[in-house]
């Protein structure tokens, strides 16, 4: 999943990135902790957060997709699995409180054999 592939006019497009997860723009915005409105309305799509939240949600799934394979599992992944050391926090869940840095470090961790 390349970032510039799931862009329109320099902005992440959710419809895009929807249509590779097969799920819905809306369903998007859920997973990435932003509202409704986020992904429908022009301002609000082209806001810092919406954005932020979007790009750190694709960064993630690029980088654990290799490991299981295909965008989808990668996905299922992100929303479903509780993650070692994170109290029982998925993916989503930390991104959704602002800690996407955290598990972009616990996959970096995970993938140099480190173990949380």
């Amino acid at each position: 999943m390349s970032l510039a592939r799931y862009a329109d006019d320099g902005i992440f497009a959710p419809r895009k990135i929807a249509d590779m997860l097969r799920t819905s723009s809306e369903e998007i915005a859920r997973t990435a902790g932003l509202g409704k409105d986020a992904v429908q309305r022009a301002g609000r799509l082209r806001s810092d957060k919406t954005q932020r939240r979007l790009r750190e949600m694709v960064e993630i799934l690029n980088k654990v997709e290799p490991r299981f394979g295909s965008a989808l599992l990668a996905y299922a992944w992100y929303r479903s699995e509780p993650l070692a050391g994170f109290s029982g926090f998925t993916a989503m869940q930390l991104v959704k409180s602002g800690r996407a840095d955290e598990v972009l470090d616990y996959v970096d961790a995970v993938d140099a054999g480190v173990h949380a």
